[in-house]
């Protein structure tokens, strides 16, 4: 595929103007210019945002890869490639990209219109992002401003251990830090350097082999660390640095002390290598037992996220409450809890004697708060009104069915309650919660 253009590619691009830009894939998308820079041979490389796609896609291109708006230039593609829309062909006029997606085959067919909650899994399939015109107003400024302080990602890739990852958010590392394009991290200590010659120097150095606190879980190589954010304050701070560079939402950076850190680690003879984390306030009037959640990409869809999820729901049982994330999740939270509600609440239901189960009871056996019970519920068409109050009614065939669906089948990892060591803490919120319930 080549775009024909008799632009000079050597002038310096504006900030803010509309372009067609070539992606790492090969293809070609619309995006808006956000920032400009001068690289190591001193030739300008731009940061764009590509129209109507999640803001972790955003990256530094060379301007080879950018194409001026040309009314006779077509672009196709030769096929899909893995998580990304499938695009049959992509014209340009009068300054437009026309695109024509495929949606997934259990979406939508020639003979019927898709539902709004086809589109709604449709987008968060291809990480496609809301407009402001979607949310409402006060979202929608909030949104203005986070956007505004975080718009450019310079750090473009994270080495950590044997990984070199691709990061997706700007992340607020101190300025000597937060503008090198591959930040190396020691995955023990979690020492953030910007040379590698560093890098190298310190693994030889560093006499840690595991995350701090206390060890709460362990089962084969699966290992689950607990830490108090104001015993070990430096550590839980660069953790929350380094989980920002995934994640776009999070605001907690520095003020640790107030949260636990359950941190989920693949042990080997070598350590403890971190694989993702998820923290928890230690008093929570809300009743969230998750404040965030995070997975590093390497580790991604092998069954880590829905293993923590399901671990802290097991701490929240064990104190006796129900709990619930703090929002809002992040496209890919909201698919792993979800996920993880669906196929639980299914589950609970396969043992019901009665074809009728009120919301409150399911969210007693289960711990999940009765909101999310009756988000998840409603998503799969389950709830009625039944004398005034929701209530789960459907048929063993109908949960039998459901249940064979992939997106509500059995996790890769389940949580052993007899290889978890802990005990709750005094807890005055929790013990409030639990007499509200």
């Amino acid at each position: 595929m080549k775009m024909e253009t008799s632009e000079n590619t050597s002038e310096r691009l504006e900030v803010g103007d509309l372009y067609v830009v070539r992606r790492q894939d090969g293809t070609w998308h619309n995006a808006q210019i956000v920032s400009s820079r001068l690289n190591e041979q001193n030739a300008y490389e731009y940061y764009v945002h590509y129209e109507g796609l999640n803001r972790r896609l955003d990256q530094w291109v060379n301007r080879e890869n950018i194409e001026f708006r040309s009314k006779d230039t077509i672009i196709t593609t030769t096929g899909p490639k893995p998580d990304e829309p499938k695009l049959i062909e992509v014209k340009i006029e009068n300054n437009t990209v026309l695109s024509t997606p495929l949606l997934d085959s259990n979406l939508c067919s020639d003979d019927r219109k898709i539902t709004r909650n086809q589109k709604r899994r449709h987008d968060e399939i291809n990480h496609v992002q809301k407009t402001y015109a979607d949310m409402d107003p006060t979202t929608a400024a909030l949104e203005k401003e986070h956007e505004a302080i975080t718009k450019v990602k310079y750090i473009d890739k994270l080495r950590i251990g044997k990984f070199e990852i691709d990061t997706w958010y700007f992340s607020p590392y101190p300025e000597e830090y937060g503008k090198v394009g591959t930040l190396y991290v020691c995955e023990y200590c979690l020492k953030y350097m910007k040379y590698p010659k560093t890098f190298r120097y310190h693994c030889t150095e560093c006499t840690k082999k595991q995350p701090p606190g206390n060890e709460i879980y362990r089962k084969g190589t699966i290992s689950i660390y607990e830490i108090d954010g104001k015993d070990h304050k430096i550590y839980c701070q660069t953790l929350c640095l380094m989980a920002k560079l995934f994640l776009d939402h999070k605001t907690l950076y520095y003020d640790v002390e107030p949260f636990y850190f359950y941190v989920l680690c693949e042990v080997d003879r070598k350590g403890a290598h971190v694989v993702g984390y998820f923290s928890k306030e230690k008093e929570s009037p809300d009743g969230n037992n998750v404040a965030c959640i995070l997975i590093l990409p390497p580790y991604q869809r092998k069954g880590y996220g829905k293993l923590l999820i399901a671990f802290s729901y097991e701490l929240s049982r064990r104190e006796g409450v129900v709990g619930s994330p703090e929002k809002p999740l992040s496209d890919l939270g909201k698919l792993s809890y979800r996920s993880f509600w669906a196929y639980t609440l299914l589950e609970l239901l396969k043992d019901c004697r009665t074809t009728t189960q009120s919301i409150k009871d399911l969210s007693e056996l289960s711990g999940i708060a009765q909101n999310d019970i009756i988000y998840t519920l409603q998503s799969m068409k389950m709830v009625k009104y039944w004398k005034g109050q929701r209530v789960i009614c459907v048929t063993p065939k109908t949960i039998a069915e459901l249940s064979k669906l992939p997106q509500f089948k059995e996790p890769k990892l389940m949580v052993d309650p007899t290889c978890l060591k802990w005990t709750p803490k005094k807890n005055n919120y929790a013990l409030k919660i639990l007499k509200k319930n």
